[in-house]
């Protein structure tokens, strides 16, 4: 039995550690670049159109989370919807979450903490539209897999301002590790 400590490769990597994956220039670089962007796009767009002046009338999630009746969380969906604080919170969250975490992906800043919460959004999606007829792959499942996917490899260090950020003194501490990219 060795007592020799062992060292990691810049390849290895801990949950406390941040793997680093060099796609500057690269195809699969700028092929993560466009599926931010457009992931971006799409969750910008969802979130912008609910807004009220663009509606005509106030986003109400109420219908949504009251009718997920074959969803494995409906319960906590009909506690959401009967609760007025809480509904108001949610119907306040879930157009401002959409553009922020549309617009932090566009723009590729903060992109782990955009795509964190990107994650949250569509497991409650997934969760909520829980119509397994056909399978439990959908679309909602295929935006989880995006958001986890930018996280993971960092998308907003390519073509993004993230790569900027990176740049300056705060990006140095291990929760800006975990932030940025």
């Amino acid at each position: 039995m060795s007592t020799t400590p062992t060292t990691r490769t810049a390849a290895e990597t801990t949950f406390g550690n941040v793997l680093d994956f060099d796609l500057q220039g690269t195809l699969a670089g700028y092929w993560i670049a466009v599926l931010r962007v457009i992931t971006g796009y799409w969750f910008l767009h969802a979130g912008f159109t609910k807004f009220s002046v663009v509606a005509g009338e106030p986003f109400d999630a109420s219908g949504y989370l009251l009718n997920a009746t074959g969803s494995p969380i409906a319960g906590l969906f009909a506690w959401v919807a009967g609760t007025p604080w809480l509904m108001d919170l949610t119907n306040l969250m879930v157009p401002a979450g959409e553009f922020l975490i549309g617009l932090g992906l566009i723009v590729g800043a903060l992109v782990r903490l955009a795509s964190f919460f990107g994650v949250l959004l569509m497991s409650f999606f997934y969760l909520g539209n829980a119509d397994w007829a056909h399978g439990l792959v959908n679309g909602d499942l295929m935006g989880l897999l995006l958001f986890v996917t930018l996280a993971t490899l960092g998308a907003g260090r390519i073509l993004g301002l993230d790569a900027y950020l990176e740049k300056l003194d705060f990006a140095n501490t291990r929760i800006a590790k975990f932030l940025l990219g």
